[in-house]
């Protein structure tokens, strides 16, 4: 009589006895692969974080640059009183040229560009005095600059240089300056010059001028020859 085999005590009905070891073994390798992929997704997160950061970084330093540079303005209450219009709103009637006293300056690289101007408003009729170079602020065609008192006189001056920008100072004399700037070409043929009554010409304030000055740099009382 064959003997029976002895009966294997991790098999029941023909299927297998998870033992005491065997379920700790497999508990512990799931928690290794949930603790291996809550690594992961803090490695993801972090790597997220440090991409955000970096590129707040650089847009900090990009910002900051175009603001040293110019490039970008930060609104503010003193800028917006700057847009109120400083240009007088009266109508001149043309002033004799002969009745006009007229200083003009040079603020550009061509030499004797003051000279020849000067001598094109002699031509004209201006009285003019002080002929000379200066170094200014003012960027664009020509600055016509003057007091309350030579308001008209600037006007009249205005309409023999075409695109200038007028500016008043404090003078209390009717005396006008023109200083010429680096778009300066030529002044209005003579024949051509309106002498109808109009306003005075502050362009400045409605077109950007590569200019961070409120007002061109005026030329000194005893300006260098």
């Amino acid at each position: 009589m064959a003997r029976k085999r002895p009966k294997d005590p991790s098999v029941l009905h023909g299927h297998h006895i998870v033992s005491g070891p065997e379920l700790r073994a497999t508990f512990q390798a799931a928690a290794r692969d949930a603790d291996d992929a809550a690594r992961v997704r803090r490695r993801v997160l972090h790597g997220v974080v440090l991409v955000l950061l970096i590129g707040l970084i650089a847009a900090g330093i990009i910002a900051a640059l175009a603001i040293i540079n110019g490039k970008l303005a930060i609104p503010t209450a003193e800028s917006a009183q700057e847009t109120v219009s400083t240009c007088p709103a009266g109508t001149f009637d043309y002033t004799p040229p002969e009745q006009i006293n007229l200083n003009v300056y040079n603020s550009t690289s061509r030499p004797g560009l003051a000279r020849s101007v000067a001598d094109e408003f002699l031509a004209r009729k201006f009285v003019v005095g002080a002929v000379s170079n200066t170094e200014a602020g003012y960027r664009g065609v020509a600055a016509v600059i003057s007091g309350a008192a030579g308001q008209s006189a600037a006007f009249s001056v205005q309409r023999n240089l075409p695109g200038s920008d007028y500016f008043q100072d404090g003078r209390t004399d009717g005396s006008v300056d023109v200083i010429l700037s680096q778009d300066y070409a030529a002044l209005a043929p003579p024949d051509l010059v309106d002498q109808t009554p109009g306003k005075l010409s502050c362009p400045r304030e409605s077109r950007r001028v590569a200019d961070d000055d409120k007002r061109p740099v005026n030329p000194s009382a005893a300006p260098t020859r």
